[in-house]
């Protein structure tokens, strides 16, 4: 059986019948994928407005980090971290000038990330803080989203995400999101090693926390001697507008977590980022990955940020987010409640009179792709690289969708 000669009804069947059934996607079947567009096996061509959860920033298939693949593919893909590579002193270097953190630890996927900087303040808090064997606690925002690994459900406030996974993490604890004084009254806990949150929540629906609300996060995680974890696998590398989402307010946190389109979504690429002090509590056979930090995902990584860089693509995503929000405020608020969010991570919220599943179906059959979190909750994402007249187009066909539910 050749893939090539599968249906959609074909494709959708196998996957139901030979796969693990964790996921419920929307049915369509793709095969190909230039910039902002993708197309069904049946030749059909949509707008992607989910940038595959934002790893695809730079558009489908770039063709420059595409490239960069293909060199480095015939070259050399992996040696594990057993060797050196020519690939990843070079890309540390790119990465960590780039940001302004002294190391970074590179992994292969956005939950080993945020699982490698849980590790890494633990180790910190009992070595630099000196918290006392086994007491560590991070501290995370209720509404988190950073994978499905036993410690991220142990994090979560979602029962479909934590339920029937117990025994959970020990030392993890929930606030509210964008709660000052929650947050301050937790951190005077002494052996509270981190804070672990998202600068704009993803997956709870795009929730943008208030003006200010990350200055004091840092203030108060300096003032409480406690290590701030910025999630900013979604958020980060231009989705948000700029390079990082917490670039908005000037700070920066102590350990940085980036993913996704790290690799444009070519390969999966993580990296945890801090500065020597808290880093360097790794020490040899602590810590690894025999993927991380291999030589492909160094090379296809370093092009995919210049992509970003060179194409000013987060000048792009701030410009037209505006310009996205304000097309969405065109539809009535008897059917959109409400629009939120920076740069080109934007979410809507459907009136409960409109199914909002039934909306993104009717948007799959009108050539744009997205899907619903949390109900009524649609996110808006597409690529950087999109255009106004693309925005508007996209929005145009979301506008006629919504339309169809007032006839």
């Amino acid at each position: 059986m050749a893939a090539q000669d599968l249906s959609s009804k074909e494709i959708f069947e196998l996957e139901d019948q030979y796969g693990c059934r964790n996921y419920s996607p929307i049915p369509v079947a793709l095969c190909r994928g230039e910039g902002i567009f993708v197309w069904d096996v049946e030749g059909k061509r949509y707008y992607d407005f989910l940038s595959a959860y934002s790893a695809v920033n730079q558009g489908h298939c770039h063709p420059r980090i595409i490239n960069a693949l293909k060199r480095q593919a015939d070259k050399l893909t992996l040696v594990s971290r057993a060797f050196y590579s020519d690939q990843l002193g070079v890309y540390e270097k790119f990465m960590t000038e780039l940001l302004g953190f002294d190391r970074l630890l590179p992994m292969n996927t956005g939950v080993e990330g945020g699982e490698s900087a849980c590790k890494i303040a633990r180790k910190w808090g009992y070595e630099v803080k000196k918290i006392p064997n086994g007491q560590a606690k991070i501290i995370f925002a209720e509404g988190n989203f950073w994978g499905r690994t036993l410690s991220a459900v142990s994090a979560s406030s979602d029962p479909s995400c934590y339920e029937g996974f117990g025994p959970y993490m020990p030392g993890f604890s929930l606030i509210p999101y964008n709660d000052i004084p929650a947050l301050e009254k937790a951190l005077q806990d002494p052996t509270v090693a981190a804070f672990m949150v998202e600068p704009i929540q993803g997956e709870a629906g795009v929730v943008v926390p208030d003006d200010g609300y990350l200055k004091k996060v840092r203030e108060l995680c300096t003032k409480y001697n406690v290590l701030w974890i910025s999630d900013e696998v979604q958020t980060g590398l231009g989705r948000a507008g700029k390079l990082l989402a917490s670039d908005y307010e000037g700070v920066r946190p102590d350990i940085l977590i980036l993913g996704k389109a790290l690799s444009g979504g070519v390969v999966p690429v993580s990296a945890v980022l801090a500065n020597s002090n808290v880093m360097d509590v790794i020490k040899p056979g602590t810590h690894g990955s025999t993927y991380g930090g291999n030589p492909l995902a160094c090379a296809v990584a370093r092009e995919a940020i210049n992509v970003l860089l060179e194409e000013k693509l987060c000048e792009n995503s701030e410009r037209l987010g505006h310009v996205l929000r304000a097309e969405l405020a065109k539809i009535p608020k008897s059917m959109i409640t409400t629009i939120r969010g920076k740069g080109l991570m934007c979410a809507i919220v459907v009136h409960d009179s409109i199914p909002a599943y039934e909306v993104c179906l009717r948007l799959r059959d009108a050539g744009l792709l997205t899907k619903t979190t949390h109900g009524q909750i649609i996110r808006l994402a597409p690529p950087l690289v999109i255009t106004e007249q693309q925005i508007k187009e996209g929005v145009a066909i979301i506008q006629k969708v919504f339309e169809s539910f007032a006839k």
